[in-house]
């Protein structure tokens, strides 16, 4: 399996909490980075999803994540 690579630049304020995270997890530097993306990407990815059915679902009196757990629950 090959790796890439890839530099970040961080803030300063970002540094530091990166470093808390990676010695309360026990994590290196770059599993948390990943992980951090990784999520971060899921997001954006449900955002645009969500931004594609939201007309449809408004439509169908779905206003608010509550009105669909109304109805499943």
């Amino acid at each position: 399996m090959k790796n890439d690579v890839v530099t970040v630049r961080l803030d300063d304020d970002l540094k530091p909490l990166l470093e808390k995270a990676v010695r309360r997890s026990g994590k290196t530097r770059s599993e948390i980075v990943r992980d951090a993306l990784r999520r971060h990407l899921l997001v954006l990815q449900l955002d645009q999803i969500r931004n594609r059915v939201m007309p449809s679902a408004e439509a169908r009196g779905y206003l608010t994540d509550e009105d669909i757990f109304k109805d499943i629950s």
